[in-house]
Parts: structure tokens; C-alpha cells; sequence
């Protein structure tokens, strides 16, 4: 049996705007709200029930934050898109309740929008694949586009950047909205750190497009041609190949950052068409659909790629929409154009409320009746959700002024409606290819350790490959089959589904089986042929070895007859170094008496010299004694003569 889930709805109290304003409305506990009708309501007199009570999934006082109100209804849905399924969130509410304030937010106080943004981004930060490998394929699918061809588109999107930069008046930036007043842009600040589970050898990319339902047409907010023509050019909603609905050729964006996402939705936001009426400034006049598409795959065998089979491709989305308000117009005062928009308004919100009553009345009566759909874009556009292909949930938004009693009453019995319609329970099917988990970190590992080897000089590890294979698994049980209505369309169709995989798988390992073996046949051929060559040259090793053995016997015994001769001649160099020792000896003695009588001469010599010194010098004495007295007397000689 299909399980079914009922469409959750919360209420949010906006808190009292004057002191002096009167309250109709009371919270009894987390999950009820009752309701006084003043005197000044129109059915006063004849209401049989001074209070009315109203049960919701959980209501939300005045004082309650963003972050709390975030976390308790677009949690899950954002867990849900992770994991590969869709989601579908109103704010839904008469004007001026706060329904834009819960979904956006302001700069200091983010409302759900740039709240989902952050936690899909923190989530897929590290795994998120580069631009372009994942394309629009124009038909609400997407292509897996190799490497090469996503860098080429890049590298275009890189020179079409410049280009416009280029062509850009100088000035300063200033962005204006569609009735041409300026609109500065304001920056996104992270609002949410925190993170949920993911498929770890998956790759991601996130997409987001942008549209407007206005008079029941709807248009493309993101359209770069209609931004230049300052005119929108009304969009079609088609069915895809899978029956879900979609808005034909509508402009999908790649995003990388949940700033760059919320920077997309404020190009947009510019576009919308807001008008005043006489319960709000700046009141919008269409409904708005922000929708957020996660494209997960698969990695390959190695965990390095991302599988170029359009087949593993899952692409879950998450569409945010902003009702217009609903209210009575003699209470807005509009005419003309602007009554023409409130009627547009009204009869879209009432195909919702038709729509969502007869899916009650056929589950609750088991009846076949046609629902509606058509009969507006935004019930078209979101049939798929009610159909059983993602989770929905409304948050009411309510003023309890008892001026608003009126339209506040009527909201609340649209929420009851609501929440009594159930939606059966998506379960996406993921083809399984049998893949070993955790091949992207062991990818990882494997590159890390191959470049410390290649750090450490070992060149050879840059030709190692990493082979992680395959699971061979066909997968888990079959689905439940039991039924208890004879309409049995959607467990066939599961079991279909389901078969279609296990049939998939099983040719995948088919395939992988087969190119395994041929690997194995190819690997075992070479071992063989290298075992036939070994074995050659073996058997020439084993010749050379042979001879290398008869050269080796003779130089051993030269070896030994010249060990022979170089003993013997140790031996004799041994007794000649003796006899040179003995001869060196005698050397040394002879030098000592030589150089002993050498001394002994010298000292002879040095007497002998002095000796002749005092000789000399006795006989020079006499020899001058002698020549003073002949002197003398050949002077006495010479005076006689004279």
C-alpha cells in the first residue's frame, strides 16, 4: 500500500502593528487557534458560534524568529531535496499579513528563502561539480557534458562577461526595478551554518529559476532578452517526458554560492510587478516562484568523473512561491487595471481552493472526479506536486486585527481544506550501479599518496591507477505489493519502476562482467606471451651461465698460481725491506762518527786559528818594533852625514 501524507499547514500571528488595534484571535496551544468574531463582522448576527477554533500543524506566535519558523516547516523540505525529492511551500495569506517578510526576509532578518540557499550550500560545498557539466536540455532535463565541452562554455561565458564589462557606461551602479525607482541591491549574509546528510560520492550542481504568475500568465523574471526590451514575454507550461509539469523555455541559471543565488533572486525581485493598494504600499500584484533544482550523479568507477549517462541523473527541486494576496476589493478600493489584477488574483487562488476540495472529496468519498488544473497556471504548474511527486506545505499567514476578521476567516477555511488533502508519499528511484561506496575520499587518498611518491623521487608512481570495481548487487527486496483498492495504477507503476532498475543494474554488471573478462582474457594472453619469452631467455642465460662458469674455474686457478708468486715475492720484499732497515741503520751510524769528526776537525781548525792569530800578531808587533829602530838609525845615520 502507498503511503500518503496529509499537505502540512502552519499559521504565523503577525504581531499588532498598533496598540490601539483590537485582537480577534487567541493561541490556545502549540497547534490552535480560536477565533472571536467582533461586532463590526459582516456575518455577526447570524454566525451560531461566537468562536471558532482552527487546528494546524503548529502555529506560530508573534514573537517567535525566522530561524525557528525555518527550521520546523523548510528544514525537512531542504533535507528532501538533498535526498532527491521535491518540495512545494506557500505563503498564503491576505495582504499585508507578512507572507513576503516570512519567505524572504530582510537583510537583518533572512526570511526561508536565503535560509534554504545557505544549508544546500554549506551541504554540497566541497562536492559541487565545475560550471556546465550539467546543461539544460531545454525539455526540463538535464546533460552530462564532458570536461572539454564545459570548458569551452566557460571559457565563452568568461569572454561574454568581459565584453559586457567592457561595454558598460562608467558611473556609478545603480540597479532599478521594473517601474524604473532606484532598488539598491542588498548583499546576502549567512544566516545558516549548519549542514545535512548527503550522498558523498555523488557530484552536484544547483539551478534556480524565477518566475511570475500575473493575470494568469506566466513570465520568466530571469529572461536576459526581456531585461534589454524592458517588456516579458508571456511563457507556456508543457509537460515533460515524464509528465511533470514545467514552464517551457524558462531561463535556468547555474549557481555556485548561496550569494550568488540570492543576488539572481533580487535581479528578479526588480522585475515583479508591485502596485499600491489601500491596505499596502507595496503590495504584489502576481505570484511568485522561486525554485531551486539540485542535479546530483553519480561518480565513476574511480570517483573521479561524473557518469556521462543522462539515465543516473537525478533532479529534485524545491519551488518557494509568494501568493499574492487575497482580499476583498472594497476594502482595497482598487479599480481598472488593478481590479482587473485582484480579480486575476482571486480566481487563481480559488482554482486552488476548487482544486484542493475536489482531491478531498475523491479521497474521502472515493470518487474519480476530474480536478481542475487547468483552469489556472498556478494550479497547472504544481499539478504534478498533488499528484503524488513531492511533499507540500502552506504557511498561513494571518493579522488578528479584528478589522481583518472578514478575509482572515476565509483563510482559515482554506487551511482546513487544506490539510485534509493527502498526497501520496514520492519515493525516487535512483539507478544503482553497483559503484563501492566511498570511491571519491579513497580517490582522493590515492592521488595524495601518488604525489608524495613523486615528491620523493620516485617518477614510476605516476603511472599507478586506482581500480575500486564494482558491487555486485542486484539491490534490495521488492517493493510492497499489497493492495486494498481495485485502482492499483501506482504500485504497478513502482513496480514497474523498480524492475526497469533491477534490469539496468543487471546489464550495467553484464557489461562490466564482460569487459572484466576481456581484461582478464588480454592480461592473461600478455602473461603468458612474457611467460614464453622468459622461458627463452632463461634457457640463453642458463648457456651463458654455463660458460661464465668454465671462465670463472680458469682465473681461479691462475688466481691460486698467482697468490703462489705474489707470497713468494711478499717474502723476498719482506727480507729486502729487512736489509734496507739494516743498511739505513749503518747509514745512520757512519753519519753519526762523520759528523762527530767534523765537529772534531772544526774544533782542531778553530785552535789552530786562534793559535795563529796571537803568532801573528807578536810577530807584527816585533816586525814594527824593528822598522821604528831602523827607522831611527837611518836618521841618526842621515844627521851624521849631514
Amino acid at each position: 500500500m502507498l503511503s500518503k501524507d496529509p499537505v502540512q499547514v502552519y499559521c504565523r500571528l503577525r504581531p499588532m502593528q498598533s496598540p490601539m488595534d483590537a485582537s480577534c484571535m487567541r493561541v490556545t496551544s502549540d497547534s490552535t487557534v480560536v477565533i472571536t468574531p467582533p461586532e463590526s463582522a459582516a456575518n455577526f448576527r447570524t454566525a451560531t458560534s461566537k468562536e471558532i477554533q482552527t487546528t494546524f500543524s503548529h502555529v506560530f506566535t508573534a514573537d517567535v524568529t525566522q530561524r525557528e519558523i525555518f527550521k520546523t516547516v523548510a528544514l525537512p523540505l531542504v533535507q528532501n531535496l538533498i535526498h532527491g525529492r521535491n518540495g512545494l511551500l506557500f505563503t498564503y495569506g491576505v495582504t499585508g499579513s507578512g507572507k513576503t517578510y516570512t519567505m524572504t526576509g530582510e537583510p537583518q532578518d533572512a526570511g526561508i528563502m536565503p535560509r534554504c540557499l545557505d544549508v544546500i550550500f554549506n551541504t554540497i560545498a566541497n562536492y559541487q561539480t565545475k560550471k556546465f557539466v550539467f546543461k539544460p536540455d531545454k525539455l526540463n532535463g538535464f546533460d552530462v557534458q564532458g570536461e572539454a565541452d564545459a570548458m569551452l562554455e566557460r571559457q565563452r561565458e568568461l569572454h561574454a562577461g568581459l565584453s559586457s564589462q567592457r561595454t558598460a557606461r562608467p558611473g556609478k551602479h545603480r540597479k532599478v526595478d521594473s517601474d524604473g525607482d532606484s532598488n539598491p541591491a542588498v548583499a546576502h549574509e549567512r544566516n545558516e551554518s549548519q549542514s545535512v546528510a548527503i550522498e558523498l560520492d555523488n557530484a552536484y550542481a544547483v539551478f534556480a529559476t524565477y518566475v511570475e504568475i500575473y493575470n494568469n500568465s506566466v513570465y520568466d523574471l530571469l529572461d536576459e532578452d526581456d531585461m534589454r526590451t524592458k517588456t516579458l514575454q508571456s511563457k507556456i507550461v508543457r509537460e515533460d517526458g515524464n509528465k511533470n509539469m514545467y514552464v517551457h523555455a524558462v531561463t535556468e541559471v547555474e549557481v555556485k554560492s548561496a550569494e550568488e543565488a540570492f543576488e539572481l533572486f533580487q535581479r528578479g525581485q526588480r522585475k515583479r510587478r508591485v502596485a499600491h493598494t489601500a491596505l499596502n504600499a507595496e503590495s504584489s500584484r502576481s505570484h511568485s516562484v522561486f525554485t531551486i533544482r539540485l542535479v546530483q550523479a553519480p561518480l565513476d568507477c574511480e570517483g573521479e568523473h561524473v557518469m556521462q549517462d543522462k539515465r543516473v541523473v537525478c533532479v529534485s527541486q524545491l519551488s518557494l512561491v509568494d501568493l499574492a494576496g487575497s482580499e476583498r476589493t472594497n476594502r482595497t478600493k482598487n479599480t481598472g487595471q488593478r481590479l482587473r489584477e485582484a480579480g486575476n488574483i482571486n480566481n487563481s487562488l480559488m482554482t486552488l481552493r476548487s482544486c484542493l476540495e475536489i482531491l478531498r472529496e475523491n479521497q474521502s468519498q472515493s470518487t474519480n472526479k476530474m480536478v481542475p488544473y487547468r483552469d489556472s497556471k498556478l494550479t497547472h504548474l504544481f499539478k504534478n506536486y498533488f499528484d503524488g511527486e513531492g511533499q507540500v506545505r502552506m504557511i498561513v499567514c494571518v493579522n488578528p486585527r479584528a478589522d481583518d476578521y472578514d478575509e482572515t476567516i476565509q483563510v482559515m477555511k482554506f487551511a482546513e481544506i487544506t490539510q485534509e488533502v493527502h498526497i501520496v508519499r514520492s519515493n525516487p528511484v535512483k539507478l544503482d550501479l553497483g559503484f563501492t561506496p566511498g570511491r571519491r575520499q579513497a580517490n582522493k587518498l590515492f592521488k595524495e599518496a601518488r604525489s608524495r611518491l613523486e615528491r620523493d623521487g620516485r617518477p614510476e608512481a605516476a603511472e599507478l591507477n586506482i581500480d575500486l570495481g564494482l558491487v555486485y548487487s542486484l539491490g534490495g527486496p521488492f517493493p510492497q505489493l499489497e493492495t486494498v483498492t481495485s485502482d492499483n495504477d501506482q504500485i504497478i507503476q513502482s513496480l514497474i519502476q523498480f524492475l526497469e532498475q533491477r534490469v539496468n543494474k543487471r546489464n550495467i554488471l553484464r557489461v562490466d562482467l564482460q569487459r572484466k573478462q576481456e581484461d582478464f582474457r588480454r592480461i592473461l594472453t600478455a602473461i603468458e606471451q612474457e611467460n614464453v619469452n622468459l622461458k627463452l631467455e632463461v634457457a640463453s642465460l642458463k648457456a651463458a651461465n654455463t660458460q661464465q662458469k668454465r671462465k670463472i674455474s680458469a682465473l681461479e686457478g691462475h688466481l691460486c698460481k698467482t697468490e703462489t708468486q705474489i707470497d713468494k715475492l711478499l717474502c723476498k720484499l719482506n727480507s729486502a725491506n729487512e736489509m734496507v732497515r739494516g743498511l739505513q741503520q749503518e747509514v745512520k751510524d757512519r753519519e753519526l762518527v762523520l759528523n762527530q769528526r767534523l765537529i772534531d776537525e772544526q774544533k782542531v781548525k778553530q785552535k789552530y786559528n786562534t793559535k795563529m792569530l796571537v803568532k801573528t800578531g807578536k810577530m807584527n808587533r816585533e816586525l814594527e818594533i824593528k822598522l821604528r829602530q831602523q827607522r831611527e838609525h837611518h836618521q841618526v845615520i842621515v844627521l851624521i852625514l849631514t
